[in-house]
């Protein structure tokens, strides 16, 4: 393997372990409606990708709503927890 193909590979590899994922919780206190507008407004997803999100957090206690680098999904992180859901990057 060349020096150019190592350190590609390299780079490929610390990009993809920087990837972090934005996770929404149950919390047995937000409406449906309320977590749907939420992952809508904050994190850009569409009605459909938010319900089908919103669905799993209730059936599973929480889903993966997010994937990203960390300062990418740290704003949203917060936006969500501004607006009284429960979320946290892992």
């Amino acid at each position: 393997m060349s020096q150019v193909e190592t350190a590609f590979e390299e780079m490929v590899l610390d990009q993809v372990v920087e990837q972090k994922n934005l996770i929404v919780f149950n919390d047995h206190v937000n409406s449906f409606d309320h977590v749907i507008e939420s992952l809508v407004m904050v994190c850009k997803h569409d009605v459909i990708q938010a319900e089908q999100c919103t669905w799993l957090v209730h059936y599973k206690g929480k889903c993966q709503v997010k994937k990203g680098d960390y300062e990418e999904l740290e704003a949203m992180c917060t936006g969500l927890l501004n607006r009284g859901i429960t979320a946290e990057i892992q």
